[in-house]
């Protein structure tokens, strides 16, 4: 059976991909550095190739007609798959390890360690970047995520770093002021937190009549509130494995071993079709072998009777 690719114009293919992903020949023209005539005329002469029209023309951009919508889905996946092996294929790229994860355990729990990782990979650099916003690993130039969340994302592989627990935490002098004895005694406690998670742990606790428990201070990040905490402003509900030295240090106390889970967990991510890479497989590989080392995540686990 004859190729169909063979003669075809794969030029043309590369522009009708980044056309049908932007919706616009001028996009396409800036993103490729062609003119829009270019990317016109490359699109005219795969459709008269084809004998079809791949998109509709309308005043502010263009759409893939059915048969452009699936020529693109197909155009995008092989797109995809050839960067990929071209970034594998590429020193500058496998000197340089990209992650993104949250800010929070960026500063309590991964920085800490990572010196660790840089000694024994010193011709592999790292770059952190810090956001809560989820970003495709597909089309974005990063390796490697740490989320919250199920572990079931498209296109990603994933392992469970640590399970995401919550428990009280202030400071020494606080507890004793406020004369915490039993949990129900927080109720009337200046606290710190999102007013949902407080009402889990009081379930959890055991302490009823707490359906909207009023709160002193809620803020976007967890590393603002345990700071609002150790300023003896309240009580904040976090984690113990993420403060792990600060209780070790005596300037956080647990003023009662209880514990919520309020997500499946934190999980280390990389995308499907990078599995083999050998920096995303050195990281992967000390990044859970540093987990399982750490005594507070195991004596989370073993509280969850794990």
């Amino acid at each position: 059976m004859p190729d169909p690719l063979a003669g075809f114009p794969l030029a043309s293919i590369r522009v009708f991909e980044a056309a049908a992903r932007l919706k616009s020949f001028t996009r396409a023209a800036d993103e490729l550095g062609m003119t829009q005539a270019a990317v016109s005329w490359q699109i005219k002469a795969l459709e008269t190739r084809l004998g079809l029209s791949l998109f509709r023309r309308l005043p502010r951009e263009v759409q893939p007609t059915e048969p452009g919508e699936r020529l693109s889905r197909a155009a995008t996946e092989a797109m995809l798959v050839l960067r990929r092996a071209l970034t594998d294929l590429t020193d500058a790229d496998e000197g340089v390890l990209s992650i993104t994860t949250l800010a929070t355990l960026a500063s309590q729990w991964l920085a800490a360690r990572l010196g660790g990782f840089q000694i024994a990979n010193p011709g592999l650099a790292v770059r952190v970047d810090t956001s809560s916003n989820l970003i495709d690993l597909s089309r974005e130039n990063t390796d490697i995520a740490i989320r919250s969340g199920t572990g079931q994302w498209p296109g990603l592989e994933a392992a469970l770093l640590m399970p995401s627990v919550f428990t009280p935490l202030c400071t020494p002098d606080l507890c004793e002021s406020l004369k915490l004895e039993t949990p129900a005694d927080l109720i009337a406690a200046p606290r710190i937190g999102e007013e949902k998670e407080w009402g889990a742990w009081f379930a959890v606790a055991g302490v009823e009549g707490v359906a909207h428990p009023a709160v002193r201070l809620q803020a976007d990040f967890q590393a603002l509130e345990v700071a609002a905490a150790l300023g003896g402003q309240g009580v904040a509900l976090a984690s113990p494995i993420l403060y792990a030295r600060e209780i070790a240090a005596g300037m956080l106390i647990r003023p009662f071993p209880q514990i919520v889970e309020l997500s499946p967990g934190y999980w280390v991510c990389w995308p499907a079709d990078r599995r083999r890479s050998p920096k995303i497989v050195r990281f992967r590989e000390w990044l859970l072998a540093a987990a399982a080392a750490d005594p507070a995540i195991r004596e989370a686990l073993t509280a969850l009777g794990r």
